[in-house]
């Protein structure tokens, strides 16, 4: 890894000299714009929209449009005038409970390493934060712009995340929710007994993506110039269930199935049948049409003996 920025943990008269690393990285596939006859990659070229002149990169500006669609110009001196902190430090302003910070607030994740003569400060705040189980709030700028981050303990490394601002953060509006109503007791077990079917620990090996490891495939099979395999769609179960419970019963069976464990005969899916009026009275109402079919057989036998009956008579007279 490569830094990305040199500075200093502050807190109190304590400084920690450490060097910043990205700790994520993106694995999506990138693709390039190309024409499609030759693969030849797009070009573009910066056009003004006012003169239809190609504009040179040291001609160009930001501009700021406001609700009117007028255009503000503005220059590096005018943002050289605004308030900016340029300072390598990151200032502790106070400690918190972990469990304070809303993890929609955390937004991009760095690693803090220490140089070698400040490993034994590094040491102390990180088991700090540990044993108390709190977070740093901390200020720092990056870039020239000031923002808001904290900091934290993982696999006994300090992780700095910084944050978004408060106003940066979108309230739902979802009126159909709330007059919803509660879920009833029956939904509401089988729901549980969903959650303990599907309990388990997370371990991010368990995961990947397939999308990437397919876009992978599908390029090395053209580049080697062989036939690409596409896989089918999973075939999707006919039908609409009935409602919520049944849906939840099939996915409780669904769960155990895929666990190895027998499906369960017991009174929650019957319960989840006489409550929708499906399974149950379906198979009472089948039975009951085959039974006038027994009655009409028996009048078949008495007219055959009849018919019998009377050739015997004629023959005997």
């Amino acid at each position: 890894m490569r830094a990305i920025w040199k500075g200093a943990v502050s807190f109190g008269l304590v400084n920690v000299p450490v060097r910043l690393y990205s700790a994520t990285e993106n694995h999506d596939v990138q693709f390039r714009q190309v024409h499609r006859e030759d693969g030849g990659r797009i070009k573009y070229k910066r056009i003004c929209s006012i003169d239809g002149e190609e504009v040179a990169y040291d001609d160009i500006a930001k501009g700021y449009e406001t609700e009117d669609g007028d255009m503000v110009v503005l220059t590096d001196e005018d943002f050289s005038e605004l308030p900016s902190r340029s300072s390598k430090e990151i200032n502790v302003e106070k400690f918190v409970p972990a469990d304070q910070i809303d993890p929609m607030l955390l937004d991009k994740s760095y690693y803090l390493e220490p140089d070698k003569s400040a490993t034994k400060p590094y040491v102390l705040l990180r088991e700090a934060l540990e044993s108390e189980n709190r977070m740093a709030i901390v200020t720092v700028s990056i870039r020239t712009r000031m923002t808001m981050a904290v900091l934290r303990v993982r696999d006994g490394v300090i992780v700095m995340q910084t944050m978004l601002w408060p106003d940066e953060i979108r309230s739902p509006d979802f009126a159909h929710v709330e007059e919803a109503g509660e879920a009833s007791e029956k939904e509401m077990a089988m729901a549980r007994l969903l959650i303990e079917q599907l309990a388990g620990e997370y371990d991010a090996d368990d995961y990947e993506d397939d999308y990437a490891a397919a876009v992978q495939a599908l390029v090395k099979a053209k580049v080697e110039g062989g036939e690409v395999q596409v896989p089918a769609a999973e075939a999707e179960e006919s039908g609409e269930v009935v409602d919520l419970l049944a849906a939840l019963a099939k996915s409780v069976e669904k769960a155990k199935a895929s666990r190895g464990e027998a499906p369960t005969t017991s009174s929650a899916s019957d319960d989840a049948g006489s409550d929708t009026g499906t399974s149950g009275s379906a198979t009472k109402k089948a039975a009951a049409k085959k039974a006038p079919a027994k009655k009409s057989a028996a009048p078949a036998k008495k007219a055959a003996a009849k018919k019998t009956a009377k050739k015997t008579s004629k023959k005997a007279s």
